[in-house]
């Protein structure tokens, strides 16, 4: 019996070590914009590097059956700054007025997964591990 417990308390202590030492994504709210579902992700920077750019582009599967991708980022490519600092939060968010929106409600959203990352640290891509759920 003891053993199990021994055996829990590795598997926690090893779960924490990795989520401290990386980029965890995971799903945020849904808000309706003028009708239409706006998805986001929140990111927990918990590296050591500050991400100067990060983009995660969803997949989207709707209750008709068509797929569209969607962009989430932490700022603008070319637009000021929002750096997140290790320790930091954000969130990722369309840019409504750069991307399609998904023209249906939030309720019409059937799945969604990961298509591509983009990660930017100190102008080259992110060394640290990324775990995103979307």
């Amino acid at each position: 019996m003891g053993g199990r417990f021994l055996w829990a308390g590795v598997l926690l202590v090893a779960t924490t070590a990795q989520a401290a030492n990386g980029i965890d994504v995971r799903r945020g709210d849904d808000t309706m914009v003028f009708g239409s579902c706006v998805p986001s992700l929140v990111v927990d920077n918990r590296s050591s590097e500050t991400i100067d750019f990060l983009q995660v582009e969803l997949t989207v599967v709707l209750s008709d059956g068509q797929q569209r991708t969607v962009p989430l980022q932490s700022a603008y490519r070319e637009g000021i700054p929002h750096p997140i600092a290790p320790g930091g939060h954000a969130v990722l968010k369309q840019p409504l007025d750069m991307s399609r929106s998904l023209g249906v409600g939030c309720a019409e959203v059937r799945s969604r997964s990961v298509a591509r990352t983009i990660c930017e640290a100190a102008g080259k891509a992110c060394t640290s591990q990324m775990s995103v759920q979307p």
